[in-house]
This record gives C-alpha cells, structure tokens and sequence, in this order.
C-alpha cells in the first residue's frame, strides 16, 4: 500500500473548506497545512481537521510531507499559486476556472508537463449523479448521434455582490461567463467532443459590475457536428441548472444540482420511431451533493495513476469562454483554438 499523500489547501473560503473536507474524508490522502490571507479562517479550518496553518505559500512548499496543493484561492491568483506549487515539483488541484484566461491556462498547463506533476481542474460538475449517468448512457450509444446541447443555468447574486472580488476585473477576469459558464463549456465538451466555433452575447442587465457581465449567452459548433447553446444568469432569482443532449435517437435531460438548485433529477428520452409520444423515464438523485468528494477521490487515482489529461480539459473549457468573449466583442462567430 501507497503512503497516504499530504495535501495542503491554499484558500480557505467556502470551496476551500468543501476540499479540505474531502481530503481529510479520503482514505488516502492526509491534509497537512492550509493557507489563507484570513489568518482566523485558516486556524478555524486547520482545526477542524487537525491540520496545521501555514504562514505562506512558501512555507507550504517547503514542507517535504506536502505532496498536493490544492488552489483555491480568486481566480487572479490561481495561476501563480499553481505554477509555484509544479514548479516545486507537487501536484496540483485548481480550483475552476483555471485562472483568468485561456493564456493562464496554458501558463499552468506548461508548467505541469515541464514538473511532470499531475494537475487538474476542479469541474466537480462531471461527478453529480445524474450527469455521471447521462454521460455514461450518450458514450453507450443510448441516444445515438449528438445533434444538440442546450442549457441554462444561474442564481440571483445578492445585495453587495458588486463589492465582493468576484465583481473585480483584476481578481475575476469576467464576469458570470467565466464564473459558472466555464461549467457548462467543460460538460459541453465532454458529452460533444472538441468545439470548433463560438459565437456570443454578454449583457449587464441589473448588477453593477461593469466592465463584468451579469449574463451571457453562447452558441458553440463541435466536431462531430452538434451545435450547442448556453444562457447563463446572475439575475435568474430562483437558482436554475436545467442540461440537455440531444441526439438521433432520443435524449437526456439533467434538471437540478441539489441544495436550493431543486433535487437532481436525470430524465431519460426514447424516440418513438413511427412517430408519436416519446417513451420518458425519469430518475431521481435526492441524496446529499457527493460530487465533490468523488472528484477528490478520482483525481486521487489520477495522482496515483500520473494521469495528466486534466489539464488539457481545463485549458479547453477555458479556450471556449475565450472564443465567446472574443465573439462578443467582435460581433461575429470566432473558431476555437483545438
């Protein structure tokens, strides 16, 4: 047996702590320190888990019994945390998205090629229930060809939220595009395979947190020839995830995370094919949200396993909200670096 591997979390905000969580719940992994800015946040966290509190990132790094880092800090300092921690030769969870652009993306992308370290970014998305099935029913062939993806998904924000770093350009570097879009951009392409084209809207319609967006809207072509569209919101009001795939033979449709987005439900489509009425089946996923330390534990193996393909999918995702900020801007369709 393997030697538990000691992590440290750099970030103890609400994702931080969720990560900490899972890795002092892991069998296999140890948490060792945590960092964070807020020097009261981080003793709280530490002692919930018996971990220690780092002074620094620096101090973090100098502590042989750290194998992982964890990053989970605003995105405008994901990537500095990232390329310090593979550079020192650990392995690295980055928290989504992976930084502040596609450029950043490739910064960290590089650097773990060049340690030979394993990172990957935490789209925890990929392991809810529902869209763990309905990916594994499309791979199966149950819906024949993907034609289309549609989705929807957002929250209301809150009072204040313009005051909050997520409403800085420095520290954000977009606005509800980058925050929750980049979700959808990484699903889209693990059910659809590589975009090829982006087109896209993005409006300020009721927060003030120009030049950041409150809504964006994309339209995305893919290689195999399915067209996909996103809406995603910060003045939905009642918090909505709603994700479908569409193909030749039927489809799967994903509505609700848990918690106050509603209970996951997966809802299964049969095409009738003399036509008529589909045959709908519809599963229920009503238990506590599991999808961040199943995530924990497969990119664990990942570690064990010296998988690095997690970085190029983050990159990916990160490429698409690129092309559809770019698209924006220009008022056209702009293609997308493969």
């Amino acid at each position: 047996m393997s030697a538990p591997l000691g992590v440290a979390v750099v970030g103890c905000g609400l994702i931080g702590a969720r990560r900490a969580g899972c890795v002092a719940a892991h069998v296999d992994t140890r948490l060792v320190s945590v960092v964070d800015l807020d020097g009261a946040r981080a003793a709280t966290l530490a002692g919930e888990h018996g971990a220690r509190v780092a002074a620094s990132l620096d101090e973090v790094l100098d502590d042989p019994s750290v194998h992982v880092v964890v990053a989970a800090t605003p995105n405008g300092h994901l990537a500095d945390v990232a390329c310090r921690a593979l550079a020192a030769g650990r392995h690295v969870l980055v928290e989504k998205p992976m930084g502040r652009s596609a450029a950043e993306a490739e910064r960290m992308a590089a650097a773990a090629q060049a340690a030979g370290c394993v990172l990957a970014v935490g789209f925890n998305h990929r392991h809810h229930p529902g869209l763990e099935e309905a990916h594994r029913l499309v791979r199966a062939g149950s819906i024949g060809r993907v034609l289309q993806l549609r989705a929807r998904y957002g929250h209301g924000a809150r009072p204040g939220c313009e005051r909050e770093w997520r409403a800085d350009p420095e520290l954000a570097g977009g606005g509800e595009l980058l925050d929750q879009g980049v979700h959808l951009a990484d699903l889209f392409r693990w059910f659809a395979g590589p975009a090829t084209a982006a087109q896209g809207i993005v409006q300020t319609a009721v927060w003030k947190v120009e030049p950041l967006e409150d809504n964006a809207f994309a339209l995305f072509t893919f290689q195999g020839g399915a067209v996909g569209q996103f809406h995603v919101s910060m003045t939905q009001w009642k918090n909505l995830f709603s994700f479908e795939v569409h193909g030749e033979m039927g489809a799967v449709v994903v509505e609700g995370l848990g918690g106050s987005y509603g209970v996951e439900r997966l809802i299964v489509v049969e095409r009738n094919q003399a036509g008529g009425p589909p045959r709908v089946e519809e599963r229920v996923f009503d238990g506590p949200d599991g999808s961040w330390c199943r995530e924990w534990a497969a990119y664990v193996d990942r570690v064990r396993a010296r998988d690095g393909s997690g970085a190029a999918e983050g990159v990916a995702a990160m490429r698409m909200i690129d092309a559809v900020y770019r698209a924006a801007r220009e008022g056209a369709a702009v293609p997308i670096q493969a």
